[in-house]
């Protein structure tokens, strides 16, 4: 095996850590939504990983130039406005269509990396992502009909999601993935903070209960500071339509950790969408990096 390919499974790893990572934090969201607001817990979430960030990386701050700056707002950008998207749209949809809806990022990221770096698109990369994608639909809708507000603002937050993939990819490769986790979060949570107020009020009844401390250090340090942090480190070694399949795992060890944790039941149903996300995985890890016979005539 090749050092190249050591890295690129090492980085596949790291994403599907970081993919683990935040399937967990759909059991930590859902057990706190009733402790705090929407925005205010992005606001918090946001808050801690940034000043977390910080602290472990104090040194590396005196290297951020303003084009690192400049790269982490616009990645930060897309990164609060999918967030926050993401959760107006959930106040109208169901959670399965929410779910399903976001990861059209899935299908989105290689023809936008395609437009972006004028690289050619693998076949493999794409039939892995409307594998992972059809294995998304099985897990998540459970007979929801039709379209609303709610299932458009949700399919505008995948959008937002696969802009923030494929940027993390080009900037990358130029500034330090490091310093631009630090930015993203710490733009995001800037906005949180300013639009919290006014889109929620004073959350009057927030009390500092150990419940909710301990969601929002996990939602803080895990699902955010080191979730973040690795998959910004990991895209450096990675193709970005490799990447958005692997982070779309999120919704299988979603799945899985309610299953375990709160005891929702898993269908045969559910069970062949996960399938149908390995093979996407196998897939792309597998075959992805290969260049396709035919050539690209554009």
């Amino acid at each position: 095996m090749t050092k190249e390919k050591k890295i690129s499974l090492l980085a596949g790893a790291g994403m599907l850590l970081c993919a683990f990572i935040w399937g967990f934090a759909f059991v930590v969201v859902k057990t706190s939504l009733d402790l705090v607001p929407p925005i205010y817990m992005m606001a918090f979430r946001f808050t801690i990983a940034f000043f977390a960030l910080c602290a472990v990386f104090f040194r590396r701050l005196f290297n951020m130039t303003k084009e690192t700056i400049r790269c982490g707002a616009v990645i930060g950008v897309f990164l609060f406005l999918a967030y926050l998207v993401q959760t107006i749209g959930c106040q109208y949809t169901t959670a399965g269509k929410n779910a399903f809806l976001t990861a059209v990022y899935v299908i989105l990221v290689p023809f936008m990396h395609f437009f972006v770096s004028r690289k050619q698109i693998s076949r493999y990369h794409v039939g892995a992502a409307f594998l992972a994608f059809t294995g998304i639909g099985l897990l998540s809708l459970q007979g929801d009909k039709g379209m609303n507000i709610g299932d458009l603002l949700t399919i505008l937050c995948g959008v937002l999601f696969a802009f923030q993939i494929v940027f993390i990819d080009k900037y990358t490769q130029r500034e330090d993935p490091v310093l631009l986790t630090i930015l993203q979060i710490g733009f995001s949570a800037l906005f949180s903070w300013i639009l919290a107020p006014v889109a929620e009020g004073t959350p009057g009844s927030l009390t500092a209960s150990a419940p909710l401390l301990i969601s929002m250090l996990y939602l803080g340090l895990f699902s955010t500071m080191i979730a973040f942090l690795l998959q910004n480190v990991c895209q450096k070694y990675a193709h970005p339509a490799a990447a958005a399949v692997l982070l779309s795992m999120e919704s299988v060890f979603g799945v899985l950790c309610s299953a375990f944790f709160i005891g929702e039941r898993m269908t045969p149903r559910m069970l062949a969408g996960c399938a149908l996300m390995f093979a996407a995985i196998l897939l792309t890890e597998t075959l992805g990096d290969r260049k396709d016979k035919c050539k690209n005539n554009v």
